[in-house]
């Protein structure tokens, strides 16, 4: 029962994320996304029962035909959606909280041969953006945005937006809310240059006044 229960919490949650879905059939049939993810927690129950091969085998003909990769042994929570799933990949050790939303092409991958703990934890209400990789055993903190085409390999602290290869903090949401507005994220390098123009402007135009002073002083002495 708890099976059906989540099914329907992640058929809920792409309804209502996803502006494109005009009804629960078109969702049912229509989204290779959510039939990853369905997939996948038939998967995860055998993988938890010890029945590896089984769980591995169905999450390789998922791959196949929906272009998403997440393992068996992955751990996901509650109401997850992938908007757009081509891409993405979800690696063994990784954790995802409830109310994660990823975009296409994001991989949560590992940096290490380990046996061990070697992919991401994501807390609750994670967003990340498309193309972003997120690698390691690092944590993502609860209501964290991560850009698109980012490169995350140290942790992030909760409610933080972060952009950039690597990635850095720009900003701080105070907020729970799923915001989506990428464009609006400021890319921190892009954000130092300007500033470094501003003042260069400034040295300049304070060059040419010094410049001019002393000419009009050159000119009083003459």
């Amino acid at each position: 029962m708890r099976l059906w229960s989540t099914i329907g919490e992640d058929l809920r949650s792409a309804k209502e994320r996803d502006p494109a879905a005009r009804n629960r059939l078109e969702l049912l049939l229509l989204y290779p996304t959510l039939h990853a993810v369905w997939t996948y927690r038939v998967a995860h129950g055998l993988w938890r029962r010890g029945l590896r091969f089984p769980a591995r085998l169905l999450m390789s003909l998922v791959r196949n035909f929906t272009g998403v990769e997440i393992h068996p042994g992955a751990t996901i929570g509650r109401r997850f959606f992938i908007d757009h799933g081509v891409g993405v990949v979800i690696g063994e050790t990784a954790e995802i909280g409830d109310d994660v939303l990823l975009y296409q092409g994001v991989t949560l991958g590992g940096t290490s041969l380990n046996k061990g703990k070697r992919h991401p934890t994501l807390g609750h209400h994670v967003v990340v953006g498309a193309g972003a990789k997120v690698l390691g055993p690092i944590t993502v903190g609860d209501g964290a945005r991560v850009g698109a085409s980012s490169v995350v390999i140290k942790d992030v602290e909760p409610q933080q937006v972060v952009v950039g290869i690597p990635a850095r903090p720009v900003d701080r949401r105070e907020d729970a809310e799923i915001r989506l507005r990428h464009n609006l994220i400021k890319d921190p390098l892009q954000e130092s240059l300007k500033s470094l123009e501003e003042r260069i402007r400034f040295l300049e135009s304070r060059h040419r006044e010094d410049e001019q002073e002393r000419q009009d002083i050159a000119d009083f002495q003459i």
